[in-house]
């Protein structure tokens, strides 16, 4: 990451790092200018400049983006710990994605970081009490970005959601810190249960691309789920489990998974799965 051209001791050195990185694409490609003016380099701040992402994403025909902006405004003022989990989430995608190289490329491009923002201000709506309006950003969420997560639905912060397709997380699952989950992953129930009956993942959850967990079932800290599997049992913590139905085939192979994204198999599991 280049180091912000400033002779200024900076308040907040991660906003004029992506500063410097907008203004940097400017120059790189001008075509591009008016856009990142317009998302980054109008504002004064970091929670100013997704609350204008997020808003022009969502507005609509029946909500506009003025009206959309100052919700997600007022939910930021009210709530700080929206903006510390907005702000370990882009270092989550920057230190684990290897196709992300600027801290700007997350707020411009990458739907996965955009639809968890925007889920936190519709968690913070129904916390508030304003359910009708947080089924609204999660209606808006599912049709802009693929990505349906209920807003009663508890997520952490340090949250990397890579590529985000078809992405479904139920009303009652929970969600640890430092979860990494690829495209058309599925945290939902088993049939038509009330109360809770959504999945609990652990801290440091690495879960592969098309996996399926199902269940009021708890997956352990630091654990891996491989691509494609159907979790219907609780996993334990630091085992890597795999198939349909998924079973343990092996330790998760490090200390932090997520962090890792080391999706391969070793050997010894792959001859037992």
């Amino acid at each position: 990451m280049a180091e912000p051209r400033s002779n200024i001791a900076s308040m907040d050195p991660l906003w004029d790092q992506i500063l410097f990185e907008a203004r940097q694409a400017v120059v790189d490609e001008p075509l591009i200018g008016g856009f990142v003016h317009a998302c980054i380099l109008h504002h004064k701040s970091l929670e100013k400049a997704l609350s204008y992402r997020i808003a022009a994403k969502l507005a609509s025909n029946e909500m506009s983006m003025m009206v959309v902006r100052d919700v997600v405004e007022q939910a930021f003022s009210s709530d700080p710990s929206l903006i510390s989990a907005s702000r370990a989430d882009l270092a989550a995608i920057y230190e684990r994605d290897p196709a992300c190289h600027r801290l700007l490329q997350p707020i411009l491009y990458f739907k996965g970081y955009q639809a968890i923002q925007a889920y936190r201000i519709a968690h913070h709506l129904w916390t508030k009490g304003q359910s009708d309006l947080a089924y609204f950003f999660q209606m808006r969420v599912s049709e802009i970005f693929g990505v349906d997560i209920h807003p009663a639905a508890v997520i952490g912060k340090g949250i990397m959601i890579d590529h985000a397709h078809s992405v479904v997380i139920g009303e009652t699952a929970v969600v640890g810190d430092n979860v990494s989950m690829l495209h058309s992953v599925t945290l939902g129930g088993t049939g038509k249960e009330e109360e809770d009956r959504h999945p609990k993942i652990g801290n440091g959850v690495l879960i592969g691309a098309g996996a399926k967990v199902l269940g009021n079932i708890t997956v352990g800290h630091c654990s891996r789920i491989a691509a494609g599997s159907v979790v219907l049992e609780a996993v334990p913590a630091c085992k890597t489990v795999a198939g349909i139905p998924a079973r343990i085939v092996g330790e998760a192979g490090c200390d932090q998974p997520s962090v890792s994204m080391n999706h391969m198999l070793g050997p010894w599991e792959q001859s037992e799965n």
